[in-house]
């Protein structure tokens, strides 16, 4: 295929018109995501475990466990990255135990979050501050 004149312009035009589109801003603060999972319902204290370490020596890799007796589902968040929704786990009828665990990746010292829906429709909070020595997420 022959590069002319008239691709150039065509191919440039259309990057001047994708560079100039509003993008979408999809990160959402903290307290609107918590808003969002609970439907803005109160939220109280009680079955949730949050396992977090006090102090990560790396951002990119911080290990946390959270459990719960009855929960329904799990809303993780790290509450000073620029997108805080972690992850969400579910838990059916039938599951041997109501807890996870994973790594995740933090931009600094901040609260981690996690919200459980319990079976009878409330919601209940846990957090732990951790504190971050080398930023995971561009810090």
């Amino acid at each position: 295929m022959e590069f002319t004149r008239r691709n150039a312009i065509a191919m440039g035009a259309g990057a001047l018109l994708v560079a100039g589109l509003p993008m979408r801003v999809s990160a959402a603060t903290s307290d609107e995501a918590i808003a969002a999972f609970t439907g803005g319902a109160e939220i109280g204290t009680g079955d949730i475990k949050l396992t977090a370490p006090e102090i990560a020596e790396n951002g990119n890799t911080v290990p946390i466990e959270v459990s719960s007796g009855t929960a329904v589902e799990i809303l993780v968040l790290a509450t000073g990255n620029p997108t805080p929704g972690v992850a969400t786990f579910s838990f059916g009828k039938l599951a041997a135990s109501r807890s996870a665990s994973t790594r995740i990746r933090l931009a600094g010292t901040q609260d981690v979050v996690a919200v459980a829906k319990l079976e009878d429709g409330s919601f209940v909070q846990a957090s732990s501050a951790v504190k971050v020595t080398i930023g995971g997420c561009g810090g």
